[in-house]
């Protein structure tokens, strides 16, 4: 897994370097940027906070992706993540953050 930054997408809002746990991300030319991308948790708390979809999580073969990438929009207490594949198909799972976590 890791995390990939879209420089062409990015507004340069910071959001991703604020809410990284690992303080991974800089600006480069006013554009998201991460220092040491293998000190990445793969967290995803910058792809949930991105606001243009800019940053993804590349899920590899070794997690079953096989080269996919996943990006998340927010719906008020829903996070819809979008997995698109190579092969230009996607799927859409819809999470409602109330009930995440619930043991």
């Amino acid at each position: 897994m890791s995390i990939q930054i879209d420089r062409n997408k990015c507004i340069g809002c910071r959001r991703c370097a604020d809410i990284c746990p690992g303080t991974l991300f800089c600006m480069k030319d006013s554009r998201a940027c991460m220092r040491y991308p293998e000190e990445c948790w793969g967290c995803v708390s910058c792809v949930k906070e991105c606001p243009v979809h800019a940053i993804s999580l590349y899920l590899g073969a070794d997690i079953g992706g096989m080269g996919s990438r996943m990006t998340v929009r927010r719906t008020g207490s829903l996070l819809h993540w979008t997995v698109a594949r190579p092969d230009s198909t996607t799927e859409t799972i819809t999470v409602d953050t109330r009930d995440a976590n619930k043991y």
